[in-house]
C-alpha cells in the first residue's frame, strides 16, 4: 500500500474554540481593479477583548504596506507564515492600515475576489463564505468578528456596474483618470467578513420596489447580462413573495433601503446571502418558460427565498464559529421549505424534501462520510456544506416545530430574534430561546451531536375485550467509528389510526419516542385499525414497522395525507427491490393498488399522481445495501420493476396521455402538475412499447409550449433510443446553443442516459462547449454521469471520474472534493469492483495536493488526519 502523502493538514476542533483577542469595530476597504491585478487598501479599527496577539488571516496576498496607529511596521514587528499575519505587543486600541496586491484574473478557485467569464463578458465578483475574505486582504476572517463595512470600488469605465453591500453613498468619475470611475458603499449593520460582497461588471438591471410592514420603501434590483435580463422576472416576483411571507410567518421585515441580486455564470455555490447583495449562480436566478424546466424554475423561487430568509437567520443573527453552520442553514432550509409548501401542493413539497434526504443524506449517514449535523472537527470547512448539515439540520428544526406546535414555535423564534439580534451564536443558544415554552426542546441537542440515521421498528397489539391498541416502538442507530455510542433520541412519530371498514381516521396523536423501547396505548378503539406512522415524515428516520402488504395498499387508497400515500408506495417498492432488508412484498399488490389509485388521483392532483409512480433511484437503493453492492443487479431489478409497472398499466397510458393535452403555458401548481404527469406517462408508455408512443414524444417536442414539455420529450427519446433521437438532440443544440443553461441540459441528458458509457462522457468532456472553469458545465456532465452507477463503477468510468478530480484539485479544489465524495460507498461494492475502486482512490491520494480533497479522501479511505 502506498505511503500516505506528506500533505496532512491539521484538524480544527470545536472544543478548542476561543474568542478572538481583538474585535473589529469598523472596516474601510478601497479596492482598485486594474488590467492584471487589484490593489486592496484596508483600514481596521480594532479593540482588545482579551489578552493575546492580533491574528489576521491571508492567502495568496502580496503584502505591500502595513502600519499600526500611523507607524509603519517593519518585518521584525510581525510574523507572516502559514496563512497568518501575527502582530505581538499591540496596544488595546489599534488602527491597522494594510495594503495588498491580489490577482483576481487568475483566481480559478472562485473564492475571494475573482474573474468570471472572459473577453467582453468577463466580470469580477466575490465569494467569501466560508473563508474567502482572507484572499482579499489580511483580516480576522472568522464569523464571530462583526464590523461595520465601508467599501470603495474603483475600475475602468468598461465596467459601469460597481456594487457592494449596503447603501450607495457616493459615485463619480476619477478626476486624474477620466477613463476610470468609483463608487462608495456603506453597510450600517454589523456583519462578519464572510458576508462581504462586491461586483465590478457591465450588467443590465431589472428594478422594482417593496414596501415593508414597517413602512420602509425598499429598492429591489436584479442584475444580469443584457441577454439574460428578460429571464429575471420570476426571481423578482419570488423576492417580493419571500419578503411578504417572512413578515406574515415570522414577523421579520427587511432592514436596508436596497436589496440586490447579481447573476454570475461561474459560481461554485447555488447562491450566497451576502448582506443586501446576494450573488447567485445563473442557474438559480434566471428563468423563462422557453428555457427553464418547471423543476428548475420552482427551484429558483425556493433559492431566492432561502437567501432572502438568511437576512435574519444567518445575517442579523450569525454563527459563532463554522461548527455552527447548521444553525443558520438548517433553520433557513426549514423556512424555505415551508415557503415552498405554500407555493404548491404541500404534500408534493414534502415528497421532494424527503426524496432528497433519503437519496443523499441517508447515504451520507450510511457511509464513511457520516458526521453529526454539528461536526466536532474539520480540516476544510467547505467539505461540510453537506446534506447532513442542510437537510438533516432542517429536519431537526421541523421536529422541534412539530413538538411545540405553531403558536409556541412562533413564540420561541420571536424570542430567538429578540435575544440574539446582532450576535454570533451557537446551537445551544437557539435551543435555549425555543425552550421558553417547553424545556424538552433542549433534549434535541443530541440530534446535532450524533451521526447516523435512527431506525425505528415496531409492532402493534389490539385487545378487542378492552378496546385497547398498544403500539410498541424501538429505535436503534448504528455506531459510527470515532464517536460515542449512540443514545436514544427524541423522535416525534405522527400517528393516525384508520378504520378498516370506513377508511376514516379513528384517532390521531404525536408519539414522542425518546427511549430505546416504548409502548403507547390508545383506548376506546372499537376495532383493530390500520396504523399510519411517521405521517408527513415527522422525523428523519428509517421506518421498519410490522405492516402487511394489504395494510400498505389500504393506506395508499385511504390516507388523507398526500405525503404518506407516496411513502407507502415507496415502502412497497423497497420491499420488492430490497428483500434482504426486510419483508419481501408481492409486486402484484403494489401494481394493483396503483392501478386503482392512479386514474382517480390523476384528475384530482396530477403532481401527486406523477410522484406516486416514483421508483427510488439507483443511488438511493445503493445506500441501503451495506455489503456486496452489485450495480448491475440493482439496475436490472429496478428496471425490471419499472417494466412491470409500465406493462401492468399499459392500457391506461394512452388514455391518461390524451387527458393531458399540450396547452398554452401557465405557471400554476395545477399546470406544473399536468406537465409533470404527462412526462411520466410518456416515459411509461415508451417503456411498455405502447403503439405510437415514439410519435407522441416527437409531437410533444415539436409542439412544446415550454422547456418542461420539450426537454421531457427529448429525455424520453434519448433514454428509449427512439428513432431520430440523435436528430432531435442536434436540433435542441442548434436551437439553444447561445443559452449556456440550456446547453447544460443538453450535456446532462446525454451524460445521464440509460445507455451512457465512458466513450460518451469522453466525447462530452472534449466538446467545444465544455468549459472546465464553469462549475455548472462540469456538473452537467460529471454529476449527471453518477446517476448511472453501472457506467461509473467500471474501470473506464472510474478512470474518467478520478481524472476529473485530479484536474480540478489544483484549479477548483472545492468542486473536486465534492465530486470525490460521491465515491464514498466504494467499500460496499462487491468484488472485483471494490478492489478496483480502492486502487483508484489510492492513486488519487498520491496525485492531489489540496486540503479539500485530502480531507475527503481521508474520510473515504478511513485515513487518520493529524490533530491541530
Amino acid at each position: 500500500m502506498p505511503d500516505v502523502p506528506l500533505h496532512a493538514p491539521n484538524k480544527i476542533n470545536l472544543k478548542d474554540y476561543q474568542k478572538p483577542s481583538f474585535d473589529v469595530e469598523t472596516v474601510s476597504l478601497d479596492i482598485k481593479l486594474f488590467e492584471d491585478h487589484a490593489q486592496v487598501d484596508s483600514i481596521l479599527k480594532m479593540v482588545r477583548q482579551s489578552a493575546g496577539d492580533i491574528v489576521l488571516f491571508g492567502e495568496d496576498l502580496e503584502l505591500l504596506a502595513l502600519t499600526m496607529n500611523g507607524e509603519a511596521l517593519t518585518a521584525e514587528r510581525y510574523e507572516q507564515s502559514a496563512g497568518k499575519l501575527t502582530i505581538s505587543d499591540a496596544p488595546d486600541e489599534v488602527t491597522l492600515a494594510i495594503q495588498v496586491r491580489i490577482c483576481p484574473q487568475t483566481n480559478t478557485a472562485l473564492e475571494g475576489f475573482y474573474m468570471a467569464g472572459s473577453g467582453d463578458d468577463r466580470m469580477f465578483v466575490t465569494q467569501c463564505e466560508p473563508e474567502g475574505f482572507r484572499k482579499i486582504t489580511f483580516y480576522p476572517d472568522r464569523p464571530d468578528v462583526l464590523a461595520i463595512f465601508t467599501t470603495r470600488l474603483e475600475a475602468d469605465k468598461r465596467y459601469p456596474t460597481l456594487l457592494a453591500n449596503g447603501n450607495l453613498v457616493e459615485a463619480g468619475d476619477m478626476i486624474d483618470a477620466p477613463n476610470r470611475h468609483y463608487a462608495i458603499w456603506h453597510d450600517p449593520t454589523n456583519k462578519p467578513s464572510y458576508l462581504f460582497a462586491c461586483v465590478v461588471a457591465d450588467l443590465d438591471v431589472l428594478t422594482d420596489s417593496y414596501t415593508t410592514s414597517e413602512g420602509r420603501e425598499v429598492l429591489l434590483e436584479v442584475y444580469a447580462k443584457s441577454a439574460d435580463i428578460d429571464k429575471c422576472d420570476v426571481g423578482m416576483q419570488a423576492l417580493k413573495d419571500s419578503m411578504q411571507w417572512d413578515e406574515v410567518n415570522y414577523g421579520r421585515a427587511y432592514d436596508l433601503d436596497r436589496y440586490m441580486i447579481v447573476a454570475v455564470s461561474q459560481f461554485n455555490m447555488g447562491a450566497m446571502e451576502n448582506k443586501g447583495l446576494n450573488i447567485f449562480n445563473t442557474a438559480c436566478v434566471l428563468s423563462s418558460p422557453e428555457t427553464t424546466t418547471d423543476t428548475r424554475s420552482f427551484s429558483v423561487k425556493a433559492i431566492i427565498a432561502h437567501e432572502y430568509f438568511h437576512n435574519w437567520t444567518g445575517n442579523r443573527i450569525t454563527c459563532r464559529d463554522w461548527f455552527q453552520l447548521c444553525l443558520k442553514e438548517g433553520f433557513t432550509v426549514y423556512r424555505d421549505q415551508s415557503f415552498s409548501a405554500d407555493q404548491q401542493s404541500s404534500a408534493v413539497q414534502r415528497i421532494d424534501d424527503v426524496a432528497t434526504l433519503r437519496a443523499h443524506q441517508f447515504a451520507e449517514d450510511a457511509g464513511p462520510l457520516a458526521h453529526p449535523v454539528r461536526p466536532e472537527s474539520f480540516v476544510e470547512i467547505n467539505n461540510f456544506y453537506t446534506t447532513t448539515v442542510y437537510e438533516k439540520g432542517a429536519e431537526i428544526v421541523r421536529m422541534i416545530a412539530n413538538t411545540l406546535g405553531a403558536d409556541h414555535f412562533r413564540k420561541g423564534t420571536d424570542e430567538y430574534f429578540r435575544r440574539y439580534d446582532g450576535q454570533a451564536v451557537t446551537v445551544e443558544d437557539f435551543l435555549s430561546a425555543l425552550s421558553i415554552t417547553n424545556s424538552k426542546v433542549e433534549d434535541f441537542i443530541d440530534w446535532y451531536r450524533q451521526p447516523g440515521t435512527p431506525v425505528v421498528s415496531g409492532h402493534q397489539d389490539y385487545d378487542s375485550a378492552t378496546q385497547t391498541l398498544t403500539i410498541t416502538l424501538s429505535q436503534q442507530t448504528r455506531h459510527v467509528s470515532g464517536f460515542d455510542a449512540p443514545k436514544p433520541l427524541p423522535i416525534p412519530v405522527a400517528t393516525a389510526l384508520f378504520d378498516k371498514e370506513s377508511g376514516k381516521i379513528m384517532a390521531e396523536r404525536m408519539l414522542l419516542l425518546d427511549q430505546a423501547t416504548q409502548t403507547f396505548t390508545f383506548e376506546g378503539i372499537s376495532a383493530a385499525p390500520v396504523v399510519s406512522l411517521l405521517r408527513d415524515f415527522s422525523a428523519p428516520v428509517q421506518l421498519n414497522y410490522d405492516y402487511q402488504d394489504e395494510d400498505l395498499a389500504f393506506l395508499l387508497k385511504h390516507e388523507t395525507n398526500g405525503f404518506n400515500r407516496w411513502q407507502v408506495t415507496q415502502m412497497l417498492v423497497n420491499r420488492i427491490l430490497l428483500p434482504n432488508q426486510g419483508t419481501k412484498s408481492d409486486p402484484d399488490v403494489y401494481l394493483a393498488a396503483l392501478a386503482q389509485t392512479l386514474p382517480v388521483l390523476a384528475s384530482e392532483d396530477a403532481m401527486l399522481a406523477a410522484r406516486l409512480l416514483d421508483i427510488p433511484s439507483a443511488q438511493e437503493l445503493a445506500a441501503a445495501i451495506l455489503k456486496d453492492y452489485d450495480p448491475e443487479l440493482v439496475k436490472a431489478q429496478r428496471e425490471g420493476l419499472y417494466q412491470q409497472l409500465a406493462e401492468a398499466l399499459k392500457d391506461q397510458w394512452e388514455v391518461l396521455y390524451k387527458q393531458l393535452p399540450l396547452q398554452s403555458y401557465e405557471d400554476s401548481a395545477e399546470a406544473r402538475g399536468t406537465r409533470a404527469l404527462r412526462n411520466v406517462v410518456l416515459d411509461m408508455a415508451l417503456t411498455a412499447n405502447v403503439e405510437g408512443a415514439g410519435e407522441w414524444a416527437q409531437q410533444q417536442y415539436d409542439n412544446a409550449s415550454c422547456m418542461t414539455e420539450r426537454f421531457g420529450a427529448l429525455k424520453a427519446m434519448v433514454n428509449h433510443q427512439v428513432v431520430n433521437a440523435d436528430e432531435y438532440l442536434a436540433e435542441f443544440y442548434e436551437r439553444f446553443q447561445a443559452d449556456d443553461l440550456v446547453i447544460d441540459l443538453w450535456f446532462s441528458v446525454q451524460a445521464s442516459a440509460d445507455n451512457v458509457n465512458a466513450d460518451v462522457i469522453k466525447s462530452l468532456l472534449e466538446h467545444v462547449d465544455f468549459d472546465w472553469n464553469t462549475p455548472n458545465r462540469v456538473r452537467s456532465v460529471i454529476s449527471a454521469f453518477t446517476s448511472q452507477p453501472t457506467a461509473l463503477w467500471t474501470q473506464e468510468g472510474l478512470d474518467i471520474y478520478t481524472d476529473v478530480i485530479k484536474k480540478l484539485d489544483d484549479s477548483n479544489p472545492m468542486i473536486a472534493s465534492r465530486l470525490l465524495q460521491v465515491l464514498a460507498r466504494w467499500n460496499t461494492l462487491a468484488e472485483p469492483r471494490r478492489q478496483m475502486a480502492h486502487v483508484q482512490l489510492l492513486d488519487v491520494q498520491q496525485q492531489v495536493s489540496s486540503k479539500h480533497v485530502h480531507e475527503s479522501l481521508n474520510s473515504v479511505l478511513g485515513t487518520a488526519t493529524e490533530e491541530g
